[in-house]
């Protein structure tokens, strides 16, 4: 597709079925080439899988519905809703958090609620929360119209008058943390102001204050649910890409990734085919160091070099007996976070006194469990590279139910009829990311915007990179835009002129 326009001839390979994959595949079959999906595991959709066992059903991965807009602009260019097929429940509260002193508080989609609470906690505080969002709401809707649906991943893009006047609007340089206690005094509102940094795999002390931005999608946009569970999302888009004409195929591992003269080779456990093109949803780093010739890409201490977010340690619990008081989405939050981010980021290792996520979407959605029971999933955020054999596994499930029952109320042991786990090793061993990063890498101020692997490959013609470790970032919504910035590139190959027919939404 170098010339830029599509042909019914043109063959497309996405190696990895994750969200930025299935949403390339959708892009580019829409455009008119012909796209195979081939997936190592025998599950679609990556992290945002779904676990089921003795009729309960968990989101293994990704569990917040998020930026709504993003999906319906996704799921428009095509001619649908998101309504076409999956049903969504605003969420009320949208989350719940638990500090680990006996305080409790909910966030709802009244705003004016929440700037009762965050009054309550700190006098003038309901009046800088206004402030602060509206610096918020600012700096993303820039940032998401010239950074985000605007595909920036090369240095020479931000050489553009647009953007250049958009830059003091967008100079939030310096950490998170700072910025915060501009705004904030009290501890917890700054903790409920920076809790979603997680998601973006960083720490306050290492995210630019950029990512303020996040408090609007948080606190303006709301929480969503869709029936079923995430993994609604992902039957949406493989039932949107078969009815584009995308082929899926599961449980094939793609073993190496060879250029040749008309395109590359893609060689996988089930035998060897070319295409003209294809679009990498397997990290760069596993592409790189493992698929690739060894004269291809970057050199392999690059990605060494690099700053990877958490990995997680998770357990899927099927638990008999109410579990209130849990949300569907609660937080769990010592008295001072910064040890735990410490263990992540600074001396790796097993956090002492954790924070930790609990979803519970029984709450929500009584057909993912049995009557009397319900489906809990607890995340608690660890280092990447963790020594993570069963024992220490074991070890640290014990004592984070253990926490949960003594700091939170909530005891679960005894209760337990269905439990799996996943920790550092599952990652590793199930997605093929450096040290088991559960999210890719972090959004630190080197590691953020062109500053990521860019969509297209370097040194390898017809190799295109989508996913989290590629802009725009971390999260499903990056995730979908992502795939749709990587099947813009395959349209311009190496020749990166405006086209006409196949850019979508560029």
């Amino acid at each position: 597709m170098r010339d830029g326009t599509p042909h019914h001839d043109e063959t497309v390979t996405v190696v990895g079925g994750g969200i930025a994959g299935l949403s390339a595949a959708c892009y580019l079959a829409d455009a008119g080439a012909t796209v195979t999906v081939v997936e190592q595991n025998d599950q679609l959709g990556g992290v945002t899988g779904r676990l089921e066992a003795e009729g309960f059903s968990f989101d293994t991965g990704p569990s917040w519905y998020m930026m709504p807009e993003t999906f319906e602009r996704f799921f428009g260019h095509f001619g649908r809703s998101p309504g076409d097929y999956y049903d969504l429940e605003r969420l009320d509260p949208q989350y719940r958090v638990f500090f680990k002193d006996g305080d409790r508080l909910d966030i709802t989609p009244d705003l004016d609620r929440t700037r009762r609470l965050f009054e309550s906690y700190e006098e003038g505080a309901a009046a800088a929360l206004d402030e602060y969002l509206a610096s918020a709401r600012r700096t993303f809707e820039i940032g998401m119209d010239r950074f985000v649906y605007t595909d920036r991943s090369r240095l020479r893009d931000l050489v553009d008058p647009e953007i250049i006047q958009a830059a003091p609007a967008l100079k939030h340089l310096g950490s998170m943390q700072s910025f915060v206690e501009g705004y904030f005094e009290h501890p917890k509102l700054q903790q409920l102001l920076q809790y979603t940094l997680v998601f973006l795999g960083g720490s306050p002390h290492d995210t630019p204050s950029l990512y303020h931005l996040m408090a609007h999608v948080d606190f303006e946009h709301g929480v969503y649910y869709p029936e079923g569970g995430m993994y609604s999302l992902v039957e949406a888009l493989v039932s949107l890409g078969r009815e584009l004409g995308v082929d899926y195929r599961t449980g094939e591992a793609v073993t190496a990734l060879e250029p040749v003269a008309d395109g590359i080779r893609v060689d996988s456990d089930a035998g060897s085919h070319v295409a003209d093109s294809v679009v990498a949803n397997a990290n760069p780093a596993h592409v790189e160091r493992e698929l690739l010739p060894a004269d291809r890409g970057r050199d392999p201490a690059y990605w060494d070099e690099q700053t990877y977010g958490p990995s997680a340690f998770m357990l899927y619990l099927g638990v008999e007996g109410d579990v209130d008081p849990l949300a569907h989405h609660s937080l769990v939050f010592p008295d001072d976070w910064d040890p735990h981010f410490d263990r992540i980021f600074e001396e790796p290792g097993w956090p002492e006194d954790p924070a930790y996520y609990l979803s519970v979407t029984s709450k929500t959605d009584d057909s993912v469990a049995p009557d009397g029971h319900h489906a809990v999933v607890v995340l608690v955020p660890i280092a990447p590279g963790l020594d993570d054999d069963p024992d220490r596994q074991a070890s640290f499930r014990d004592a984070v139910l253990a926490d949960l029952a003594a700091r939170i109320g909530v005891d679960l042991r005894g209760r337990i009829v269905v439990e799996r786990s996943a920790s550092v090793s599952t990652f590793a061993d199930r997605f093929n990311t450096p040290g088991g990063t559960a999210l890719g890498l972090a959004h630190t101020l080197d590691q953020t915007g062109p500053l990521r692997p860019a969509h297209h490959a370097p040194g390898v013609e017809d190799l295109y990179y989508a996913g989290a470790f590629t802009s725009p970032g971390v999260g499903l919504p990056m995730a979908i835009i992502s795939g749709e910035h990587a099947a813009a590139a395959v349209a311009r190959g190496v020749d990166p002129s405006p086209f006409a027919d196949f850019a979508p939404n560029l």
